[in-house]
């Protein structure tokens, strides 16, 4: 892949992953290769699982994973929603654990904690999910454009670590809780957090 890719993109082998999901991998890395700026439409449920979740909610979550838990697998942001990238099978098997949960419970506690879980969309075999595009053109000045689509951790591996149904749960799960005691006011910072991808399990 191109030279030109920085730190913060995805990197070729990140890259060589994602295209690996496709019928055609080969010109997904072509296309990629030529227009680096272009988003593409991946197959779900041979390589990675996607669960998509608001963005607020996501980013709650992806805090409990690296703050708590033991991190992440690739994470984007996409139209106003987190896309975290799961090991296969996972989106057959997280709805009925989010079930047995029971977040949709009577009492008023478990209604206060329902109402912080919104609905998280499991994508699987059948599926496809848009992915940002593994590198961006563009200047400096129009960075905050970006929020809409972007990697907030890229892959950067052809065998990236990827969290199962268990774990994205415990995640959910934890968010939830902070959910209905956190700020109305996030942080100044959120937007600026990095994740330290080497200390993965």
């Amino acid at each position: 892949m191109s030279s030109a890719w920085n730190a913060s993109d995805v990197t070729p082998d990140g890259a060589a992953w994602l295209a690996s999901a496709g019928t055609y991998p080969r010109s997904t890395l072509a296309l990629w290769e030529e227009r680096p700026d272009a988003p593409v439409v991946l197959p779900c449920g041979s390589v990675f699982d996607v669960v998509s979740a608001p963005a607020m909610f996501g980013r709650r979550m992806l805090d409990r994973l690296w703050d708590d838990g033991p991190g992440s697998g690739p994470v984007a942001q996409f139209r106003g929603r987190m896309l975290l990238f799961a090991a296969p099978g996972t989106a057959q098997r997280l709805p009925a654990l989010l079930e047995w949960e029971e977040w949709g419970g009577r009492d008023s506690r478990e209604a206060t904690r329902a109402d912080a879980v919104p609905p998280l969309l499991c994508h699987g075999t059948g599926d496809a999910v848009t992915v940002p595009a593994p590198s961006e053109s563009t200047p400096p000045a129009a960075t905050p454009a970006r929020s809409a689509s972007r990697w907030l951790v890229a892959p950067d591996t052809r065998q990236p670590w990827l969290p199962g149904p268990e774990v994205l749960l415990w995640a959910a799960v934890r968010a939830a809780r902070s959910a209905v005691r956190i700020s109305i006011f996030p942080p100044a910072d959120q937007d600026a957090k990095v994740y330290d991808v080497s200390r993965r399990r």
